[in-house]
């Protein structure tokens, strides 16, 4: 059986969890940008950062697949809100919906991990956008606060990492 981990990092948290997961189980880890054909592979593990509510590189990697039937795809989300809590949860999946195929999206395993940033390495554009989004949920009462918002605003301009790899294990377990 061949098997392949897949990542979308845009600034190294994504790309360390994929490492580590390689490191682990030694499947092969490929920056999807550098991914030709998956159809090869009977096992597709995808990590991808979330940013703006999108999974870096899923779609563009999973439209590559023709036939799914015979396939085990595993789906793994890292961000920085809280990957426990349950409307983040129900939000990320209900994003991931919208962006791959029926069909691929039932059949998918979907985990979530967290991740980390570093204000001082973000591009112009990331850095605005995370400053539009600070300024609009910043004076959001708390009890109308998102996981996801009150995560952005704990974290506004700071460097911080939340990478576990124990979150791994369950990953793992899966594979």
């Amino acid at each position: 059986m061949s098997n392949i981990i897949i990542y979308g990092s845009h600034y190294g948290t994504t790309k360390q969890y994929a490492k580590e997961l390689s490191r682990r189980t030694n499947i092969e880890a490929i920056s999807f940008e550098n991914v030709k054909e998956i159809n090869n592979y009977d096992k597709i593990i995808y990590l991808g950062g979330l940013y703006a509510g999108g999974v870096l590189g899923m779609t563009k990697t999973l439209k590559k697949l023709n036939k799914i039937s015979n396939k085990t795809i595993i789906l793994v989300t890292i961000g920085l809100s809280d990957p426990t809590d349950e409307k983040n949860i129900n939000n990320i999946r209900n994003n991931i919906k919208s962006q791959i195929q029926k069909e691929i999206f039932e059949k998918a395993k979907i985990f979530h991990l967290r991740g980390g940033i570093d204000y001082s390495k973000l591009n112009f554009v990331h850095k605005t956008m995370m400053k539009l989004l600070y300024n609009a949920v910043k004076n959001v009462p708390n009890e109308k606060q998102t996981a996801e918002n009150r995560a952005m605003i704990e974290t506004y301009n700071k460097k911080v990492d939340f990478i576990d790899f124990s979150g791994l294990d369950k990953i793992i377990n899966e594979i």
